[in-house]
């Protein structure tokens, strides 16, 4: 009986440290996510976007999807921050929550988003949220949405 209940106990131990180290790879792969688009280096955030992704955000045409969601996203935001003399956009995280499953993540987390819009400086408090999925290559964004608060 104390051989099984160790093992249990052993188990448990082990199965919650993967589950540390997971959330732990989940964040890193957003905060590189975030990190490469504060930069303006798309590559580098593209390289976290899995292969198929789903994105909602507050700009036209507000969903994007597919092998190349990530890249249209990228591409539409520069439109959008053009058309509207947004410059020097840089997203800011805030509390992050991480539930971790089956290969699968689900995180929230609050935001600050600033920036410059003809000159004068801007922010809006929002919501992160993002779906990630453990692949070969490490976590991949599989989908996020962006909302104001």
């Amino acid at each position: 009986m104390r051989k099984i209940t160790a093992t249990i106990f052993a188990t448990a131990l082990l199965l919650g440290q993967a589950s540390a180290s997971d959330e732990l790879d989940v964040t890193r792969t957003i905060r590189q996510f975030i990190d490469s688009f504060n930069k303006g280096d798309a590559k580098s955030a593209l390289d976290v976007c899995a292969t198929q992704t789903a994105i909602i955000d507050e700009f036209p045409p507000y969903v994007w999807q597919g092998a190349t969601g990530c890249a249209d996203w990228l591409k539409d935001f520069d439109a959008f921050a053009n058309k509207n003399a947004i410059t020097e956009p840089k997203l800011i995280l805030g509390r992050t929550r991480v539930d971790v499953a089956e290969g699968r993540a689900y995180t929230v987390t609050t935001a600050r988003f600033f920036f410059r819009q003809n000159g004068k400086r801007q922010s809006e408090q929002g919501v992160f949220v993002t779906a990630l999925q453990n692949a070969a290559n490490g976590w991949r964004i599989t989908g996020w949405a962006w909302t104001k608060q």
